[in-house]
């Protein structure tokens, strides 16, 4: 059968989904089944409103952090350092391998390393002028 390229100018999701069920099928005959299973810890205020927090999903025995965010009158109050150590104690509680995550040089990549993370790469210029940076921490070493 042959086969033709074509681009998509306003990608739909059920173009999407074309796409990602035949990967996820590929993936699952490869590494087995896992199911995204997300996360979130929340930080409020005093009325219940959500002012920041963390939010990521456990997949393949990993947690990816996807959002940390500590409000501006919470920071140097070690919020940010609870909020990952809570992250971390409900990885283990799910038998995670390890915590991987990703931030730019004006975020937070002196906090991570602070916290034990280890730099797995980076991407200069994105965005321009800037830089982007990949952390594990494994939480177990036998895996």
């Amino acid at each position: 059968m042959p086969l033709r390229i074509e681009q998509s100018h306003n990608p739909t999701e059920e173009e999407r989904q074309a796409i990602l069920l035949p990967l996820r099928a590929y993936n699952a005959a490869q590494a087995g089944v896992s199911t995204p299973e997300p996360i979130a810890l929340l930080v409020r205020d005093e009325s219940g409103e959500i002012l920041g927090g963390l939010y990521g999903r456990v997949f393949y025995r990993w947690l990816y952090i996807d959002l940390l965010s500590v409000p501006e009158q919470g920071r140097g109050q070690g919020i940010g350092s609870t909020l990952m150590q809570m992250a971390e104690d409900l990885a283990r509680e799910k038998d995670c391998i390890g915590v991987w995550l990703d931030t730019f040089d004006f975020q937070a990549p002196a906090f991570y390393r602070k916290l034990g993370y280890s730099e797995l790469g980076q991407i200069a210029d994105y965005p321009p002028g800037h830089t982007r940076f990949f952390f594990q921490k494994r939480l177990i070493s036998d895996a």
